[in-house]
């Protein structure tokens, strides 16, 4: 059985999509960007700031689902030049901390002022 998972803080999706699904131990956390939940406006003009802030909405999908970083085995990150690389990576270690879940990056288009997205897979012990 596949269950949705919902949460207020993070944005509300503007596609049809779930934030999250998790069926058995098995959660996978839909692309998000850099927006605040609250306002819906775009956090931060760097790849560092905007970076923090999708982690941030990432996060709290998989807290709305019981799980939290330390559940994460896989994530892929969408970047929008791939200059922007070492500055998403430090910002990830940061956020992140070891041990590093696999990771990785695809370069893309987004809309203007987005510089990436990420999604992640995570696994539960219940």
């Amino acid at each position: 059985m596949k269950t949705v998972v919902t949460t207020d803080n993070a944005p509300t999706p503007a596609a049809p999509l779930s934030q999250g699904i998790r069926k058995g131990p098995i959660l996978q956390v839909s692309g998000q960007l850099p927006f605040d939940p609250a306002t819906g406006a775009v956090v931060g003009t760097t790849v560092a700031e905007q970076t923090t802030q999708t982690l941030r909405n990432v996060t709290a999908v998989l807290e709305a689902a019981g799980a939290g970083p330390k559940d994460v085995v896989m994530l892929r990150a969408y970047l929008t030049d791939a200059a922007h690389l070492p500055e998403l990576n430090e910002a990830y270690a940061a956020a992140v901390g070891e041990p590093f879940p696999a990771h990785t990056t695809v370069y893309m288009q987004l809309l203007p002022g987005l510089l990436g997205e990420i999604d992640e897979l995570a696994v539960l012990d219940d």
